[in-house]
């Protein structure tokens, strides 16, 4: 059996080095003050500035769809097509969390 998720410790951790996953899963961004903007990759976006991530908070949001996140798991999860589970342990074995 596998241990329980503490997504509170996942997502601190992935906070911690925001901005790396967020330039490694949507690569065609860049860094607008706090604010990482990219195309959404979930849909046929054609340009950039609708799908915005906070660098600080982890919440994320596509102003043209209403999609929206309050961390980096469910961004990871939003990302993959995946449950908010699937992505937190994904997201945990990335970071090496134990």
């Amino acid at each position: 059996m596998r241990a329980r998720l503490d997504f509170d410790r996942i997502n601190d951790t992935a906070r911690a080095v925001l901005p790396a996953l967020v330039a490694r899963w949507l690569p065609d961004g860049h860094r607008e003050g706090g604010e990482w903007v990219a195309l959404n990759p979930r849909r046929a976006d054609h340009k950039p500035g609708s799908f915005k991530v906070n660098l600080t908070t982890g919440k994320w949001s596509d102003f043209a769809t209403g999609d929206r996140g309050g961390d980096v798991v469910s961004l990871a999860a939003f990302l993959a097509g995946s449950t908010q589970v699937e992505a937190a342990r994904n997201l945990a074995d990335m970071l090496g969390m134990k």
